[in-house]
């Protein structure tokens, strides 16, 4: 697909932006499928006003790994349904 430059308006500046034939095609390899919205000033003002990635501590729960039998954290909830490992085995089992 060949992909044009767009002149685009910031919906909070209100300022005309360019989103460039490249962003267009890292966007559609990326799956995205929506248009920025809003300028990169604006967007990364956006995103120190909301702390960088995520302005909260990541919510650990605790496990029992079931390789070696550590107690262990991860940061999901675990449901039983299929095995929960400690780092050091998770990095085995992945290789």
């Amino acid at each position: 697909m060949v992909y044009a430059d767009k002149e685009i308006v910031c919906a909070d500046c209100g300022n005309t932006f360019v989103f460039t034939s490249g962003e267009q095609e890292f966007y559609a390899g990326r799956g995205l499928t929506n248009e920025p919205r809003r300028c990169k000033d604006c967007r990364s003002s956006r995103k120190e006003q909301r702390g960088g990635v995520s302005s909260r501590p990541r919510e650990m729960y605790p496990a029992v790994c079931a390789n070696c039998g550590t107690e262990t954290e991860v940061p999901f909830k675990p449901t039983g349904v299929r095995p929960v490992y400690c780092n050091d085995c998770f990095s085995k089992e992945r290789t």
